[in-house]
C-alpha cells in the first residue's frame, strides 16, 4: 500500500485503528479495499488510482448511496464517509456461495426499487458505471432520454475512441434515429440500479444479502429485466420474467425492444471490457433486424 493511500485511509479512520487492508478490486483506474479496524468492524475504501478529472465517480457513487440510504431501499451499502478522493461503506459480509437460480426473495427486492417513481426519466446528478459518466438531465419522453442520454452518448464514445466496423457503425445510427419509434415513449419511471449485473448481486451462503456499485436514474424498469436477461440467462431462470409480471406486469410487446436495450449494455461492455462484445452487437443487431 503506497504512501498516499495509507494517509487517506489513515485520515479517515484517525478514531479508529486499522488492523487488516485487503485490495479487492482495482478496475477503471478505481482501488476498492476492504478494511478491519480494532472494534471488529468492516468497511469497503474506494478511491482512484489515477483521478478523472473531467467526472469524480468516486464522488457520485457517494452521492448515489447517500439517495439510497436515505430512500432506506434495503440491501445497498451504508455510506459511512466520503470526499473529492475517497468513499467510504460499510462492508456486506458475503460470498460465493449462490443459489443456481434467483428466487422471489430477489423479485421482490427488485420490484420494492421498481417502485420508486419520478415524473420525468432522469436523475438529479449524474451517475456512473465502470467508472464512465452517464448523464441524466431530466426528460419527459422515455425514447428521447434512451436515445440522446444513453445510446447516443456510448456510441459517440466508442467512435471516438477506438471504432467498430463502418457496417456497425451504420447500423446503429439507423436504429438510433428510429429509437422514438421502436421505444414506449411514456412508460412510468422507475428508478434503477443501474448496473445490475451478477457480480453486483451479492449472496451469502445462497442468501441474497447486499446489492453494489449502483448508477442509478430514474428508468423504464424493463430496461433494468433486460440487462439481467441479456447477462446471465441461466442464473435469472426461465421463470423471472413471469414471477416479475406477477408483482409489476411487462408490457405485452416487452420482446420486441428487449434487444435494444441489451445492445446499450454490450456496446458498455466494448467500450469498458473487451472489444470481444463486438460479436455480441452484431448478433443483437440481427435480432433487431436493422
Amino acid at each position: 500500500m503506497d504512501k498516499k493511500i495509507k494517509e487517506l485511509l489513515k485520515f479517515n479512520f484517525k478514531n479508529k485503528k486499522i488492523i487488516e487492508s485487503k485490495l479487492l478490486s482495482d478496475s477503471f483506474d478505481i482501488n476498492c479495499i476492504k478494511i478491519k479496524t480494532d472494534d471488529n468492524k468492516k468497511y469497503i475504501a474506494k478511491f482512484y488510482k489515477k483521478k478523472n478529472k473531467s467526472f469524480n465517480a468516486i464522488k457520485s457513487e457517494a452521492k448515489n448511496l447517500k439517495f439510497l440510504n436515505q430512500k432506506k431501499i434495503k440491501l445497498f451499502p451504508k455510506l459511512m464517509n466520503y470526499n473529492e478522493d475517497i468513499l467510504i461503506m460499510e462492508f456486506i459480509d458475503n460470498n460465493k456461495i449462490v443459489p443456481k437460480q434467483i428466487d422471489r426473495t430477489f423479485i421482490n427486492f427488485l420490484t420494492n426499487i421498481h417502485f420508486n417513481s419520478s415524473k420525468k426519466f432522469g436523475f438529479t446528478f449524474d451517475t456512473q458505471i465502470g467508472g464512465l459518466r452517464q448523464k441524466n438531465k431530466f426528460e419527459k419522453n422515455w425514447a428521447i432520454f434512451f436515445r440522446d442520454r444513453r445510446m447516443n452518448d456510448i456510441f459517440e464514445i466508442i467512435c471516438q475512441k477506438n471504432p467498430m466496423p463502418n457496417n456497425i457503425n451504420n447500423k446503429i445510427e439507423k436504429l438510433i434515429k428510429n429509437l422514438d419509434q421502436i421505444l414506449p415513449p411514456s412508460p412510468k419511471p422507475s428508478l434503477l440500479h443501474g448496473d445490475l449485473w451478477e457480480g453486483n448481486i451479492l449472496f451469502n451462503n445462497k442468501k441474497l444479502v447486499g446489492l453494489i456499485d449502483p448508477g442509478s436514474f430514474f428508468g423504464h424498469n424493463e430496461m433494468e429485466i433486460a440487462y439481467l436477461r441479456w447477462f446471465n440467462p441461466s442464473f435469472i431462470g426461465k421463470n423471472f420474467l413471469a414471477m416479475y409480471s406477477e408483482v409489476k406486469p411487462i408490457e405485452k410487446n416487452y420482446f420486441s425492444y428487449e434487444p435494444i436495450y441489451q445492445l446499450y449494455y454490450s456496446l458498455m461492455n466494448v467500450y469498458l471490457w473487451d472489444r470481444a462484445y463486438i460479436k455480441d452487437v452484431e448478433r443483437l443487431l440481427k435480432i433487431i433486424k436493422i
